[in-house]
Parts: structure tokens; C-alpha cells; sequence
């Protein structure tokens, strides 16, 4: 059954197009994943689904009787009462149902003692029972609690008022009273900010099991392969959509893309042939060349014009380099721990970084994190412990809520106050590199996107040539292919890494180790999320023993090191060979591009009179091409397997 439906949608703002010839479907527990650049118009769109924002053209129906629940992604939630209280009005129905049940049964105990008539108390009694029983009358304060569990809420946190709360606590709260509400459809714009892994895969399962239709936005590649069914890509202000998961979309994205390609090229080619071969035959002035060219014409006429595809979009260019090189030793930290007030984030914290590592460090919101970031970088101080930085070790941060930068400035500003060195054209052709171009180098930094910060803050890091780069959270506000130039950046990087992130995809492949944080201190993983996710399963399954990364009978930890040398050697075999895969692939498109160009001589050299009249250099440029094209063609599907 469709629940909603869109025909020739368009969108714009002035003279801003913003979506054009917007056409689709969606059926009954449908779980669509809405993807597209930063400002492609996702949010724009998801907004017209909503019911929030009218088209400027076309029709949207939805099915009669169906419920819409939205998330914006700024929470967008504001209220007066407490967390626990905000909750229970989501059960008042249920709550003065309880509060009959009690006075009818009083009533029965009343009429029951004077010798009354009860049956029509006792039938009410009975329906009231039933139908609270249906309603979950006796487990609603439990379903509050555990929901509030899984969104990191503890119950010390349910007497504090909601315009207390942080940004980032009101959109959990959002997501919580929507999952409790139970619409027919869901509206989820970039559910995933603010939540931690736990809670990331708390959400899947509530997604998975979710008994309507799901419509989301997110950046989280990991997140949507494991919810979403369809993708819907905002493009070009058009809507491209695949039937399938994130990655399977990644594949077939490439092969609908080099299709186009192919089949745009052999348009061209058929033009040019075309419009050569009449401009020849008109040269000549005979009267049989001329019939002939009038024929082609004709032809040419005929024939459909393709659109040249829109391959790639224009990417931030980012490449980390290193001014100098640390010592071997990079950064340690010893008996850490952390307190505020009465309340313990963590203690027994004990780590060593050493060159060339990428380490991710993770764990539940609010254990300390970012606190331990800071310690690095002696903004903050342990309670007790000791952190020290190695020889020749300079340090580039990356502030997850860039608070580093200065709202007041332009982004120009920005930029030369800290690098005053350049020129402000060498400074505007480094920030043009990253999508900043035209105006918007003079944008207040404050007027910017989530997006547009976190690209500054990067580029601020890139320039440093920092040998240590500590970020938090940077994967947050990037889209999909932002992040995947940053990743490949991180893998480039001739230096060390250490990063806070919740990005499981991010996890998945660039860390050499993980380090959870917990109350009792660091627990180590050695490689990416795969086998943190392995190994903890492991360790939990054998009740905690091992839980200090160790393998059985690992002693005083000298196989741990043995390990990790082993590691490093893998993951530098493992980059060495993603370099020449990468470096493959650039032949291969220099290939592509060498026989395209010989292709198009070739046609050139085809339509030459002394060639076009002389069979054998037919025959023989005819043999050429043919080799030439389906060479071209073993080449395309190479291209796309990768």
C-alpha cells in the first residue's frame, strides 16, 4: 500500500532552486534513507513530506488517516516541565484511566457494603480493565524509564527541566517522545547526532522493529546500511533512487554513472562523426556529395541530444602534511582521573601512543572523552595522574563544537588572523580548495553551517603541519562525500592520530587501535571496529575476564606488545596496497581518457577525403577503432568493478 506519494515536486527560494521534478513512491513500512550533499535539499524536502513547507509545484498525497512524526534535527523541543514529567503527558490518557479503574472499584466497595446494584460498575470495571491492560497501563512507567535508559538519561536526570537541557539532550528527548507516540510514519532528520554507540545501536533495533514507515536523513553510513532499505539521493535538484542498502547503493551509483558516461561519449561521437562527415561532403561541391550531405543532415536532426552526466561534485581538496617528525614516543598518561564534584568520570587511566598510530578513543556520552582530549592539551588538569608529550611533538585540535573559532569574524579573517604570512589571494585560493568561494569567504564564521565549521576547522588543522592531530567528534556536520575525503586524508597522514569518534563506518577503517573509556579506566582493542566488536563480545561472554585487551596467560602484557607490533606491520602492508590500488585506478583512468582521444582521431582521420576514398585506409582505421572501443569497454567495466 502507498502511504505517500509525490509528483513533479519543485522548491525554490528566489531565484535558488532548490528541488525540480520531484517524483516518487513509498509504501507501507518502507525504510527510505535520504542522502545528499549539505544543502542539496534534503532537509527541504523531508520538510514538504511533513506537511511543514508547501511546494511551489506538483502534488503530495498522503493515504488518508496516517500519522507523521518529525525530528528536526535541532530537537526543536521546548518545555517547561521536567524530563520525566514531559514523558508521563504522553500516557494522560492512560494515567486518568488508571485513575477511574481505582474510583470505579470504590465505587463497587461502596454500593457492595449497602447491598446496591453493581453490575454496570463491574461491566465498566471490566472494559476499563481490558482496555487499559491494551493501552500497556501496567508497563508504561517502565517503558518511560527504559526509553530514557537507552537515550543516556539517568534517573537523577528526570526531576531536571527540559529548557535546562543542552542542545543535544533536547533531541534525544524529541527522538524518545516520537519513538513513544508510535506514528504511522517516521520523519528523522540526522537521528543520529548526539547519541554514542550504545545508544546508536539501541535506535537500529527500535528502527528495525518499528511497525510503520521510516523516512531519514543521515550522514551515518554505518547507521543506514543497518536500517534503511531504499535511498533516495537528492542530486542536482532531482531525486535518484536505488532500491537497496548504503553500500550496495555506493556500487550501483558507479555502474549507473559509467553507463551514462558511455552512452553520453558514443552520442558525442555519433554527432561529431556526423556533423565532420557533412561538413567534408559540402566542401566538395558535387552534386551527389551534396544529396549525401542533405541525408546526413536529416539524419543528425533525428537524433537525441544526451545531457553530459554529472559524474562527481566538486570535493574539498584536504592533505594533512607534517612540518617535522615526532619521536617515537608520542603521548602517555598515567593513573588519570577525573571528578567533578561527587560524580567519578574515570579513573586508573593509563595509555601510550606511540608514532604513526591512529587511535580512536570511544565510549558512552559523558564519561570523559573530551575531558581527556583536554588534558593533552592542558586545558583541563587531573584529579591525579600525570599526561607526557614526547620529543618534537606539536599538536593540532580539532574542537567538535569549534568553539576555537571566532563567530565575529569573516571566514577570511578567520583565516589570516591565525596565518598572516599569506597574501589574501594565496589565503582565498586555499579556502576556494575548500568550497569557501566567491562570497562566502566573507560570511561571518557564526552565520555558517555545522558543515561549513567543521570544513574551516579542518583547513586551520591542515595548515599547521602538526605531527599529532587530536580531534573530537570531526566526522560530525561533514557529509557523505566530505567525509570520505577527510578519511582518505587520515590514511595519508604522515604522522599520528588520536580521535574521539562514534562513527562506527569512520571506525571500521582508520583506526590501528581502539580504546574504550569506562569509570575504571582504558580497555584496549587491537584494530578497527570489527574486531573491537569481536573481541568484546568475547570478553563479556567470559565475564569480564581478560578485560584488559590481554590475550590468556598475556602476563605482564609483553604479547599485548607483540601484538601491536604485528598490527602496525599489517596495517602498513594494508596501506601500502590501498596506495597501489589507488594508483591503479589513476592509470586506468589516464587509459580511459588516452583511448577516448585516440577514438575521437581516429573518426577525425576517418573522414578525410583521401581515407573515406580508399578502402584499404578504410579497412584499416575501421580495425583500429573497433580494438580501440572495445578496449575502451573492458576498461569502463574495470573501472566500475572498483
Amino acid at each position: 500500500m502507498t502511504v505517500i506519494s509525490a509528483k513533479d515536486i519543485g522548491k525554490a527560494y528566489g531565484i535558488d532552486v532548490i528541488l525540480e521534478n520531484i517524483t516518487f513512491h513509498i509504501n507501507e513500512k518502507d525504510r527510505v534513507g535520504l542522502i545528499g550533499l549539505n544543502g542539496a535539499g534534503k532537509t527541504t524536502l523531508l520538510s514538504i513530506i511533513g506537511g511543514e513547507l508547501a511546494p511551489d509545484d506538483g502534488t503530495l498525497n498522503i493515504a488518508p488517516g496516517v500519522k507523521l512524526g518529525y525530528l528536526h534535527q535541532d530537537g526543536n523541543f521546548e518545555s517547561s516541565n521536567t524530563i520525566y514529567d514531559e514523558f508521563l503527558l504522553l500516557f494522560s490518557d492512560v494515567i486518568a484511566m488508571e485513575a477511574r479503574l481505582k474510583e470505579v472499584m470504590e465505587e463497587i466497595s461502596t454500593a457492595s457494603a449497602k447491598g446496591g446494584d453493581t453490575e454496570a460498575l463491574m461491566e465498566e470495571y471490566a472494559r476499563l480493565t481490558d482496555e487499559f491492560n491494551d493501552r500497556n497501563g501496567y508497563g508504561y512507567k517502565s517503558e518511560i524509564r527504559g526509553i530514557l535508559t537507552a537515550l543516556g538519561f539517568t534517573e537523577e536526570d528526570y526531576g531536571k527541566r527540559i529548557d535546562s537541557l543542552s542542545g543535544g539532550e533536547k533531541t534525544r528527548l524529541s527522538l524518545g517522545v516520537l519513538l513513544l507516540k508510535q506514528p504511522d510514519n517516521l520523519l528523522l532528520d540526522e537521528p543520529t547526532n548526539h547519541l554514542d554507540i550504545d545508544t546508536l545501536k539501541w535506535l537500529e533495533g527500535q528502527l528495525r522493529a518499528y511497525n510503520g514507515t521510516v523516512i531519514l536523513i543521515s550522514h551515518d553510513r554505518y547507521f543506514l546500511d543497518r536500517t534503511v532499505t531504499r535511498i533516495f539521493e537528492v542530486e542536482n535538484h532531482q531525486l535518484n533512487i536505488y532500491n537497496c542498502n548504503y553500500t550496495d547503493y555506493i556500487t550501483r551509483k558507479k555502474e549507473r554513472e559509467a553507463a551514462a558516461l558511455k552512452l553520453y561519449e558514443a552520442n558525442q561521437r555519433e554527432i561529431e562523426k556526423q556533423e565532420e562527415m557533412i561538413r567534408r561532403f559540402k566542401q566538395h561541391g558535387t552534386e551527389k556529395l551534396a544529396n549525401r550531405a542533405k541525408s546526413r543532415e536529416k539524419k543528425l536532426e533525428k537524433m537525441e541530444v544526451l545531457d553530459k552526466p554529472v559524474l562527481s561534485f566538486d570535493k574539498m581538496k584536504l592533505h594533512f602534511r607534517t612540518l617535522f617528525s615526532s619521536g617515537n614516543d608520542v603521548a602517555s598518561g598515567k593513573d588519570l582521573s577525573m571528578a567533578f564534584g561527587e560524580r567519578q568520570l574515570f579513573k586508573n587511566v593509563e595509555f601510550d601512543i606511540k608514532k604513526d598510530e591512529r587511535v580512536c578513543l570511544i565510549g558512552p556520552n559523558g564519561i570523559g572523552k573530551t575531558t581527556l582530549l583536554k588534558m593533552l592539551l592542558e586545558q583541563e588538569s587531573p584529579d591525579t595522574g600525570v599526561i607526557r608529550l614526547g620529543q618534537n611533538v606539536s599538536i593540532g585540535y580539532y574542537d567538535q563544537e569549534q568553539q576555537m573559532l571566532d563567530p565575529d569574524k569573516t571566514v577570511l579573517e578567520e583565516l589570516h588572523s591565525a596565518y598572516r604570512l599569506y597574501t589574501q589571494k594565496e589565503l582565498r585560493n586555499i579556502l576556494g580548495s575548500f568550497l569557501f568561494r566567491g562570497d562566502d569567504v566573507f560570511k561571518q564564521v557564526g552565520s555558517l553551517s555545522g558543515g561549513e565549521k567543521a570544513r574551516l576547522s579542518l583547513l586551520k588543522i591542515m595548515m599547521t603541519g602538526a605531527n599529532f592531530l587530536v580531534m573530537d567528534e570531526p566526522t560530525n556536520h561533514l557529509d557523505i562525500p566530505s567525509k570520505e575525503v577527510f578519511e582518505d586524508a587520515l590514511l595519508e597522514f604522515p604522522g599520528t592520530l588520536l580521535m574521539v569518534s562514534h562513527d562506527r563506518y569512520f571506525l571500521g577503517k582508520i583506526p590501528t587501535r581502539i580504546l574504550e573509556l569506562t569509570e575504571e579506566g582504558l580497555t584496549e582493542y587491537l584494530g578497527q571496529y570489527d574486531y573491537y566488536l569481536e573481541k568484546k563480545a568475547q570478553l563479556e561472554g567470559k565475564g569480564g575476564e581478560e578485560a584488559d585487551g590481554t590475550e590468556p596467560g598475556g602476563g605482564s602484557g609483553e604479547l599485548t606488545k607483540t601484538q601491536l607490533k604485528e598490527l602496525r606491520r599489517k596495517e602498513k602492508e594494508k596501506e601500502q596496497e590501498e596506495r597501489r590500488k589507488r594508483k591503479e585506478r589513476q592509470q586506468l583512468e589516464e587509459k580511459i581518457m588516452e583511448l577516448a582521444l585516440k577514438i575521437n582521431e581516429l573518426h577525425e582521420y576517418m573522414c578525410l577525403e583521401e581515407v573515406f576514398t580508399n578502402h584499404e585506409k578504410m579497412w584499416e582505421a575501421d580495425r583500429q577503432l573497433k580494438e580501440a572501443e572495445a578496449e575502451l569497454d573492458s576498461c569502463y567495466d574495470l573501472w566500475a568493478e572498483e
